[in-house]
């Protein structure tokens, strides 16, 4: 941490815990056996990244995995529940973690996700925490598709810079995808690539007192 004055958080699975497969057994559950065509660790459907960049809305998300899960009869209400069972929550004591950082350090959120995710997540927030969403806990927020960009391409990290004023060689990006960070790093960001069991906590044990 020599030199930081900044850092950029991803959300899943630095702050807030979620597991891909849990929806890949939500979509089989449902009776949909081709889920690994279109919904896998390795490839995915490109209607997913649409919606993170915001480029289709959540009806139009929805009409299009009723098409390539080829079940046309799917509610609404079960797409939700199994587009959102991925979503487990945040670990005791990240919320606290977050406010000390916040102290010492300009802190940022970028995360890729979607208009049905944040909205399952506010009300989380909203009814475990009595908090309105993530903003108490950082300087600015970038939403992938709240501003059109996404990780790993370029462009969403030069935005976050040149927003913000920040000097890339004076800012840590912490997330769990290498291919994220390998963007950051070709930038001059400082990386830091959060694994299982490692915790923001663990990391931030001996930096913030």
């Amino acid at each position: 941490m020599q030199n930081i004055k900044n850092v950029i958080f991803d959300y899943g699975n630095v702050i807030f815990t979620i597991d891909f497969k849990r929806t890949q057994a939500a979509f089989n559950a449902l009776g949909i056996n081709n889920v690994e065509s279109f919904y896998a660790h390795k490839t995915q459907h490109p209607i997913f990244n649409q919606f993170e960049k915001g480029e289709i809305t959540a009806a139009q998300f929805r009409d299009g995995i009723r098409e390539i899960s080829e079940h046309p009869n799917l509610t609404d209400e079960q797409i939700d529940h199994t587009w959102n069972s991925l979503l487990i929550g945040v670990p005791k004591g990240n919320h606290e973690l977050l406010l000390q950082v916040k102290q010492k350090y300009r802190t940022f959120l970028l995360s890729n996700i979607n208009e049905i995710h944040l909205d399952y997540i506010n009300n989380y927030l909203k009814r475990q925490f009595n908090i309105d969403g993530n903003e108490v806990f950082f300087e600015k927020i970038y939403y992938s598709h709240l501003v059109g960009k996404r990780k790993p391409n370029k462009e969403i990290f030069e935005q976050l810079l040149s927003e913000n004023n920040l000097d890339p060689q004076e800012t840590l990006f912490i997330d769990d995808s290498p291919q994220h960070l390998e963007t950051a790093t070709n930038m001059g960001i400082q990386t830091y690539l959060m694994t299982y069991p490692d915790t923001i906590q663990e990391f931030f044990k001996d930096k913030i007192s």
